[in-house]
């Protein structure tokens, strides 16, 4: 007699309430995730990539542990790692014994500010975000060494204090732990108790995940408006989970998509040349078509919520400004360079903003409509300090300044 069928809604609705009762998530779409997250590890094989979860913390006994511990009895083959070697990772990975899901808890010893940068572990995490993920690494005594391709897709989930390298927090579902606060409870969780439990979900999320295997392989669920790139990929499997298990799940699980995409991307400590070039557009220029470097320093220097006045220990110089703009390109695909601006004072060196233009259109977050329409209608000088308004420049993509109105230099 074959087994009755699986609800996956009903299923997956006993995962989340089993982490309600030791976890105190942040919001609801954390709860969602996380259950979409423990089902997709019985399913790794059927999607291309495997998101990593991150519950991340600024401050000790913000719960981040016990999650991890919760979803260690609900996942399968876990293997907990603190401080383990890339080497013994990916051999783990690539044994007989079955693939684990490798359980990191805390990661802040590994990629913390005083671990050093961890190159190897970074490279395997980063692999084994892909199906396709492999390390290299040379086998064998002396000469008769070869090279040896390991296996590295695994499902991984870490916890930690602060924040994680770049490279990992793009490919990871980011849960921000707090602590609880007074009126939050949650039960105390006895693993000789519990654990069996969690056991009992983890092999009915076993069952299901057999019994839908064939219906997701090769899907490719739709995903929510403007959730594309590397988001998508890391959300792809969870959604695929979520349109399976049915019920309320497809639309509560794109809900909790959206929610986390948007926190990742408000909480983004994005590079310092993409941070330049958004204080440039709308703490500098402010629609404004063309500022002097001194001018444009100044501005920069004296903002009280970002590191301008102390870069390496000490204020932004022309010279560093240069360079980090450098390393972006205008529309016509050349660097962005300083150029000759003519004010009344002379012609100092300078920024346009049609050289900057496409720069923040492709690295910076969209400005509000409020501000865009503002910035629509102020096409002359007027957002520096000490600048007076002025004429637009006729044509500001050359270099020469002949014809257009000077302009002051700051006081």
């Amino acid at each position: 007699m074959s087994p009755q069928p699986i609800d996956g809604a009903q299923l997956l609705n006993k995962v989340e309430s089993f982490h309600r009762r030791f976890n105190a998530f942040p919001s609801e779409g954390a709860y969602v995730a996380v259950a979409l997250w423990d089902a997709h590890a019985h399913l790794l094989d059927a999607f291309d990539s495997t998101p990593r979860l991150a519950f991340l913390s600024p401050e000790p006994g913000s719960g981040k542990s016990r999650a991890l511990e919760i979803v260690e009895t609900l996942v399968p083959h876990p293997m907990v790692a603190v401080n383990a070697s890339a080497a013994a990772l990916f051999r783990a990975v690539s044994g007989t014994d079955g693939r684990p899901t490798i359980l990191f808890d805390e990661i802040d010893t590994v990629f913390g500010p005083k671990a050093g940068e961890n190159e190897e572990l970074r490279g395997f995490l980063n692999a084994g975000h892909r199906r396709s993920g492999v390390t290299y690494r040379c086998v064998g005594d002396g000469s008769a060494q070869s090279v040896v391709a390991f296996p590295s897709y695994c499902a991984v989930a870490m916890a930690g204090l602060g924040s994680l390298p770049d490279t990992i927090l793009t490919r990871s579902v980011i849960i921000r732990m707090r602590r609880r606060a007074p009126n939050e409870r949650v039960e105390p969780y006895r693993q000789r108790i519990h654990e069996k439990q969690g056991h009992a979900l983890r092999d009915q999320l076993a069952r299901w995940a057999e019994s839908v295997r064939k219906e997701v392989e090769g899907v490719w669920p739709e995903m929510p408006d403007g959730v594309t790139d590397r988001p998508a990929d890391v959300w792809e499997p969870l959604l695929a989970v979520a349109d399976a298990a049915g019920g309320d799940w497809p639309r509560r699980a794109r809900a909790a998509c959206l929610e986390l995409v948007a926190a990742a991307k408000e909480d983004d400590k994005a590079s310092l040349g993409i941070r330049l070039l958004t204080d440039l557009r709308d703490a500098v220029f402010q629609g404004a078509d063309r500022m002097p470097t001194a001018v444009i320093l100044d501005i920069l220097n004296k903002m009280e919520d970002a590191p301008w006045g102390d870069i390496g220990g000490k204020p932004l110089t022309s010279r560093a400004l240069s360079r980090m703009l450098g390393e972006y390109v205008t529309a016509a695909n050349r660097p962005i360079k300083p150029r000759g601006i003519r004010t009344a004072s002379g012609t100092p060196r300078g920024y346009y903003a049609d050289d900057l233009a496409d720069a923040w259109t492709r690295y910076c977050p969209p400005l509000p409509e409020a501000a865009t329409s503002a910035t629509s209608a102020t096409p002359q000088v007027s957002g520096g300090a000490d600048v007076a308004d002025t004429p637009p420049v006729a044509d500001a993509s050359r270099n020469d300044t002949s014809g257009s109105t000077p302009l002051p230099l700051p006081a």
